[in-house]
Protein backbone atom coordinates (compact mmCIF):
# COMPACT_ATOMS: atom_id res chain seq x y z
CA UNK A 1 0.00 0.00 0.00
CA UNK A 2 3.15 2.35 0.78
CA UNK A 3 4.75 1.60 -2.41
CA UNK A 4 1.22 2.59 -4.38
CA UNK A 5 0.57 5.45 -2.20
CA UNK A 6 4.52 6.91 -2.78
CA UNK A 7 4.00 6.37 -6.73
CA UNK A 8 0.91 8.36 -6.84
CA UNK A 9 2.65 10.86 -4.57
CA UNK A 10 5.36 11.15 -7.23
CA UNK A 11 3.12 11.11 -10.36
CA UNK A 12 1.08 13.69 -8.55
CA UNK A 13 3.87 16.09 -8.07
CA UNK A 14 5.53 15.13 -11.68
CA UNK A 15 2.55 16.18 -13.12
CA UNK A 16 2.05 19.35 -10.86
CA UNK A 17 5.15 20.69 -11.14
CA UNK A 18 6.94 19.59 -13.94
CA UNK A 19 3.44 19.43 -16.37
CA UNK A 20 3.53 15.75 -17.76
CA UNK A 21 3.52 12.61 -16.97
CA UNK A 22 4.64 9.36 -19.08
CA UNK A 23 1.66 6.70 -19.41
CA UNK A 24 2.59 3.73 -19.88
CA UNK A 25 2.35 0.10 -19.05
CA UNK A 26 5.17 -1.22 -15.99
CA UNK A 27 4.79 -4.71 -15.54
CA UNK A 28 6.84 -7.16 -13.81
CA UNK A 29 8.00 -10.77 -14.49
CA UNK A 30 5.15 -13.50 -13.56
CA UNK A 31 2.32 -10.71 -13.54
CA UNK A 32 -1.27 -12.42 -14.53
CA UNK A 33 -4.57 -10.36 -15.48
CA UNK A 34 -7.37 -12.12 -15.52
CA UNK A 35 -9.85 -9.84 -17.61
CA UNK A 36 -13.74 -10.66 -18.06
CA UNK A 37 -15.41 -9.77 -21.51
CA UNK A 38 -18.96 -9.19 -22.26
CA UNK A 39 -20.06 -8.17 -25.56
CA UNK A 40 -23.33 -7.29 -27.15
CA UNK A 41 -24.01 -6.79 -30.76
CA UNK A 42 -27.05 -5.79 -32.52
CA UNK A 43 -27.01 -6.05 -36.61
CA UNK A 44 -30.05 -4.69 -38.15
CA UNK A 45 -30.79 -4.74 -41.74
CA UNK A 46 -33.87 -3.61 -43.76
CA UNK A 47 -34.68 -6.21 -46.78
CA UNK A 48 -37.26 -5.16 -48.98
CA UNK A 49 -39.27 -3.02 -46.20
CA UNK A 50 -39.01 -5.46 -43.72
CA UNK A 51 -36.49 -5.42 -41.14
CA UNK A 52 -34.34 -8.02 -39.62
CA UNK A 53 -32.28 -8.12 -36.46
CA UNK A 54 -29.38 -10.51 -35.56
CA UNK A 55 -28.35 -10.22 -31.75
CA UNK A 56 -25.10 -11.60 -30.90
CA UNK A 57 -23.58 -11.73 -27.12
CA UNK A 58 -20.13 -12.68 -25.99
CA UNK A 59 -19.09 -13.66 -22.26
CA UNK A 60 -15.58 -14.29 -22.07
CA UNK A 61 -12.30 -14.99 -19.96
CA UNK A 62 -8.65 -14.20 -20.89
CA UNK A 63 -5.81 -14.82 -19.11
CA UNK A 64 -2.91 -12.39 -19.46
CA UNK A 65 0.66 -14.08 -18.38
CA UNK A 66 4.01 -12.02 -18.64
CA UNK A 67 6.90 -14.14 -19.42
CA UNK A 68 9.57 -11.54 -20.17
CA UNK A 69 10.40 -8.29 -19.93
CA UNK A 70 13.31 -6.71 -22.51
CA UNK A 71 13.12 -3.17 -21.00
CA UNK A 72 11.41 -1.78 -24.14
CA UNK A 73 8.73 -4.96 -24.81
CA UNK A 74 7.29 -7.55 -22.52
CA UNK A 75 6.79 -11.05 -23.82
CA UNK A 76 2.83 -12.31 -22.82
CA UNK A 77 1.31 -15.50 -22.79
CA UNK A 78 -2.75 -14.62 -23.48
CA UNK A 79 -4.95 -17.70 -23.14
CA UNK A 80 -8.81 -18.21 -23.48
CA UNK A 81 -9.90 -19.71 -20.13
CA UNK A 82 -13.68 -19.41 -20.99
CA UNK A 83 -15.71 -18.56 -23.76
CA UNK A 84 -19.95 -18.59 -24.56
CA UNK A 85 -21.06 -17.27 -27.71
CA UNK A 86 -24.47 -16.67 -28.52
CA UNK A 87 -26.21 -15.74 -31.92
CA UNK A 88 -30.27 -15.11 -32.59
CA UNK A 89 -32.67 -14.02 -35.26
CA UNK A 90 -35.45 -12.07 -35.34
CA UNK A 91 -36.14 -14.18 -38.27
CA UNK A 92 -35.18 -17.54 -37.24
CA UNK A 93 -34.58 -17.53 -33.95
CA UNK A 94 -31.54 -19.33 -32.09
CA UNK A 95 -28.68 -19.79 -34.70
CA UNK A 96 -26.11 -20.71 -32.49
CA UNK A 97 -25.51 -21.39 -28.43
CA UNK A 98 -22.12 -22.69 -27.98
CA UNK A 99 -20.53 -22.83 -24.30
CA UNK A 100 -16.65 -23.98 -24.77
CA UNK A 101 -16.22 -25.60 -21.19
CA UNK A 102 -19.53 -27.60 -22.00
CA UNK A 103 -17.68 -29.99 -23.54
CA UNK A 104 -20.16 -32.68 -25.76
CA UNK A 105 -18.14 -35.42 -27.80
CA UNK A 106 -21.02 -35.85 -30.49
CA UNK A 107 -21.35 -31.29 -30.98
CA UNK A 108 -18.77 -30.43 -33.74
CA UNK A 109 -18.87 -27.02 -32.62
CA UNK A 110 -18.59 -27.72 -28.87
CA UNK A 111 -15.25 -29.61 -29.05
CA UNK A 112 -13.56 -26.58 -31.87
CA UNK A 113 -14.95 -23.84 -29.32
CA UNK A 114 -13.68 -26.35 -26.33
CA UNK A 115 -10.46 -26.85 -28.24
CA UNK A 116 -9.67 -23.39 -28.16
CA UNK A 117 -9.18 -22.90 -24.07
CA UNK A 118 -6.18 -22.91 -22.08
CA UNK A 119 -4.33 -22.51 -25.50
CA UNK A 120 -1.55 -20.28 -24.98
CA UNK A 121 -1.00 -17.41 -27.71
CA UNK A 122 2.38 -15.31 -27.60
CA UNK A 123 2.24 -11.94 -27.72
CA UNK A 124 4.98 -8.77 -27.94
CA UNK A 125 3.89 -5.68 -26.30
CA UNK A 126 5.06 -2.23 -26.75
CA UNK A 127 4.95 -0.20 -23.46
CA UNK A 128 2.45 1.71 -24.99
CA UNK A 129 -0.06 -0.96 -25.72
CA UNK A 130 0.80 -1.66 -29.72
CA UNK A 131 1.02 -5.39 -29.71
CA UNK A 132 3.97 -6.15 -32.24
CA UNK A 133 4.37 -9.70 -32.77
CA UNK A 134 1.15 -12.34 -32.05
CA UNK A 135 2.47 -16.45 -32.53
CA UNK A 136 0.66 -19.41 -32.02
CA UNK A 137 -2.94 -18.16 -33.33
CA UNK A 138 -1.92 -20.28 -36.80
CA UNK A 139 -1.40 -22.98 -34.27
CA UNK A 140 -4.70 -22.73 -32.54
CA UNK A 141 -6.63 -22.59 -35.82
CA UNK A 142 -5.12 -26.06 -36.66
CA UNK A 143 -6.18 -27.68 -33.16
CA UNK A 144 -9.60 -26.53 -33.67
CA UNK A 145 -9.70 -27.55 -37.36
CA UNK A 146 -8.68 -30.86 -36.72
CA UNK A 147 -11.33 -31.29 -33.42
CA UNK A 148 -14.02 -30.66 -35.89
CA UNK A 149 -13.66 -33.66 -37.00
CA UNK A 150 -13.61 -33.26 -40.54
CA UNK A 151 -10.93 -35.34 -42.83
CA UNK A 152 -11.21 -34.36 -46.39
CA UNK A 153 -8.11 -31.65 -47.18
CA UNK A 154 -10.74 -29.55 -48.98
CA UNK A 155 -13.24 -29.30 -45.55
CA UNK A 156 -10.31 -28.93 -43.87
CA UNK A 157 -9.06 -25.59 -45.55
CA UNK A 158 -11.97 -24.44 -45.34
CA UNK A 159 -12.85 -24.33 -42.01
CA UNK A 160 -9.47 -23.08 -41.13
CA UNK A 161 -9.63 -20.19 -43.19
CA UNK A 162 -12.96 -19.37 -41.79
CA UNK A 163 -11.56 -19.82 -38.20
CA UNK A 164 -8.32 -17.70 -39.48
CA UNK A 165 -10.71 -14.69 -39.61
CA UNK A 166 -11.41 -14.82 -36.21
CA UNK A 167 -8.69 -17.11 -34.30
CA UNK A 168 -5.66 -16.36 -36.63
CA UNK A 169 -2.35 -14.29 -35.30
CA UNK A 170 -3.39 -11.01 -37.19
CA UNK A 171 -7.08 -11.09 -36.56
CA UNK A 172 -6.41 -12.03 -32.39
CA UNK A 173 -3.28 -9.30 -32.44
CA UNK A 174 -6.07 -6.51 -33.64
CA UNK A 175 -8.93 -7.89 -31.14
CA UNK A 176 -6.86 -7.85 -28.50
CA UNK A 177 -5.29 -3.83 -29.20
CA UNK A 178 -8.35 -2.88 -28.78
CA UNK A 179 -7.97 -3.48 -24.71
CA UNK A 180 -4.63 -3.12 -24.82
CA UNK A 181 -3.37 0.05 -27.29
CA UNK A 182 -4.15 2.62 -25.14
CA UNK A 183 -1.23 5.18 -24.15
CA UNK A 184 1.23 7.73 -26.04
CA UNK A 185 5.28 7.56 -27.16
CA UNK A 186 5.79 11.07 -25.41
CA UNK A 187 4.93 12.43 -21.60
CA UNK A 188 1.71 13.85 -21.73
CA UNK A 189 -0.19 15.85 -18.72
CA UNK A 190 -3.65 16.16 -18.11
CA UNK A 191 -6.14 17.18 -20.38
CA UNK A 192 -3.83 16.06 -23.61
CA UNK A 193 -4.91 14.29 -26.63
CA UNK A 194 -2.66 11.61 -28.94
CA UNK A 195 -3.63 9.28 -31.61
CA UNK A 196 -3.17 6.22 -32.58
CA UNK A 197 -5.11 3.60 -34.87
CA UNK A 198 -5.24 -0.35 -35.34
CA UNK A 199 -6.97 -2.72 -38.45
CA UNK A 200 -8.82 -5.56 -39.03
CA UNK A 201 -12.25 -6.26 -39.46
CA UNK A 202 -12.72 -3.12 -37.87
CA UNK A 203 -10.32 -0.48 -38.52
CA UNK A 204 -10.00 2.16 -35.77
CA UNK A 205 -8.78 5.79 -35.79
CA UNK A 206 -8.07 6.81 -32.04
CA UNK A 207 -8.20 9.92 -30.27
CA UNK A 208 -7.43 9.19 -26.73
CA UNK A 209 -7.45 11.78 -23.83
CA UNK A 210 -6.01 11.87 -20.49
CA UNK A 211 -9.26 13.13 -18.22
CA UNK A 212 -7.62 12.43 -14.97
CA UNK A 213 -4.67 10.36 -12.25
CA UNK A 214 -6.26 9.17 -9.20
CA UNK A 215 -5.67 6.94 -6.46
CA UNK A 216 -8.48 4.90 -7.88
CA UNK A 217 -6.87 4.96 -11.54
CA UNK A 218 -6.24 6.73 -14.84
CA UNK A 219 -9.02 7.62 -16.12
CA UNK A 220 -8.85 7.86 -20.26
CA UNK A 221 -11.56 8.73 -22.74
CA UNK A 222 -11.55 7.63 -25.97
CA UNK A 223 -13.69 8.58 -29.34
CA UNK A 224 -12.37 6.76 -32.51
CA UNK A 225 -13.95 6.88 -36.67
CA UNK A 226 -14.74 3.60 -37.46
CA UNK A 227 -14.72 1.29 -41.00
CA UNK A 228 -15.76 -1.92 -41.06
CA UNK A 229 -15.08 -3.78 -44.62
CA UNK A 230 -15.63 -7.56 -44.24
CA UNK A 231 -15.70 -9.53 -47.09
CA UNK A 232 -16.72 -13.19 -47.07
CA UNK A 233 -17.32 -15.85 -49.91
CA UNK A 234 -21.04 -15.13 -49.92
CA UNK A 235 -21.63 -11.76 -48.75
CA UNK A 236 -19.59 -8.10 -48.56
CA UNK A 237 -20.39 -5.53 -45.49
CA UNK A 238 -19.21 -1.77 -45.50
CA UNK A 239 -19.93 0.25 -42.79
CA UNK A 240 -18.29 3.19 -41.11
CA UNK A 241 -19.35 5.09 -37.90
CA UNK A 242 -18.15 6.34 -34.21
CA UNK A 243 -16.77 4.49 -31.24
CA UNK A 244 -16.52 6.07 -28.00
CA UNK A 245 -14.53 4.11 -25.16
CA UNK A 246 -13.86 4.86 -21.21
CA UNK A 247 -11.00 3.51 -19.69
CA UNK A 248 -9.99 3.13 -15.90
CA UNK A 249 -6.41 1.74 -16.12
CA UNK A 250 -4.25 0.16 -12.84
CA UNK A 251 -2.07 3.39 -11.82
CA UNK A 252 1.15 1.29 -11.17
CA UNK A 253 1.08 -1.21 -14.09
CA UNK A 254 -1.23 0.83 -16.92
CA UNK A 255 -3.48 -2.26 -17.11
CA UNK A 256 -7.00 -2.04 -17.59
CA UNK A 257 -9.16 -2.10 -15.08
CA UNK A 258 -12.39 -1.41 -16.58
CA UNK A 259 -12.73 -0.55 -19.98
CA UNK A 260 -16.30 0.15 -21.76
CA UNK A 261 -16.52 0.69 -25.68
CA UNK A 262 -19.60 1.60 -27.50
CA UNK A 263 -19.79 1.22 -31.38
CA UNK A 264 -22.60 2.69 -33.73
CA UNK A 265 -21.70 2.16 -37.83
CA UNK A 266 -24.37 2.17 -40.68
CA UNK A 267 -23.93 1.49 -44.32
CA UNK A 268 -24.82 -1.70 -46.14
CA UNK A 269 -24.38 -4.99 -46.72
CA UNK A 270 -24.46 -6.97 -50.37
CA UNK A 271 -25.13 -11.06 -50.90
CA UNK A 272 -23.80 -13.13 -54.05
CA UNK A 273 -27.60 -14.58 -54.15
CA UNK A 274 -29.04 -11.34 -54.15
CA UNK A 275 -26.63 -9.55 -56.88
CA UNK A 276 -25.98 -5.92 -56.63
CA UNK A 277 -28.33 -5.17 -54.13
CA UNK A 278 -27.19 -2.89 -50.95
CA UNK A 279 -29.37 -3.69 -48.03
CA UNK A 280 -29.20 -0.96 -45.43
CA UNK A 281 -27.12 -2.19 -42.32
CA UNK A 282 -26.90 -0.66 -38.87
CA UNK A 283 -24.50 -2.62 -36.14
CA UNK A 284 -24.59 -1.32 -33.13
CA UNK A 285 -21.94 -2.92 -30.02
CA UNK A 286 -21.11 -2.66 -26.72
CA UNK A 287 -18.34 -4.14 -24.86
CA UNK A 288 -16.98 -4.12 -21.50
CA UNK A 289 -13.64 -5.43 -20.28
CA UNK A 290 -12.90 -5.89 -16.52
CA UNK A 291 -10.12 -6.83 -14.14
CA UNK A 292 -11.70 -9.88 -12.27
CA UNK A 293 -7.83 -10.71 -10.53
CA UNK A 294 -4.45 -9.38 -10.53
Amino acid sequence: MKKLSYLLIYLLINTAVFGQATMQYNLSLGDVFTIKQDANQIITQEIDGATHEITNTLHGILEFRVKGDDNNTYDIDVMFKDLNLKMTSSIQGELMNVKAKDFEENDAQSKIFNSLLDVPIQIILARTGDILEVNGGDSLVSIMAKVSGLEDDFSLNMMKKSLEKEFGSEALSNSYKQLTFLYPVSPIEIGDSWKNEYAGKLHAQNTWTLNAISEAGVNIEGKALVLMDVVEPSSTMKLNGTQNSSVIADITTGFVKKMTVHALAEGYTTMTQMGDQEIPTIIESTIIYELIEN
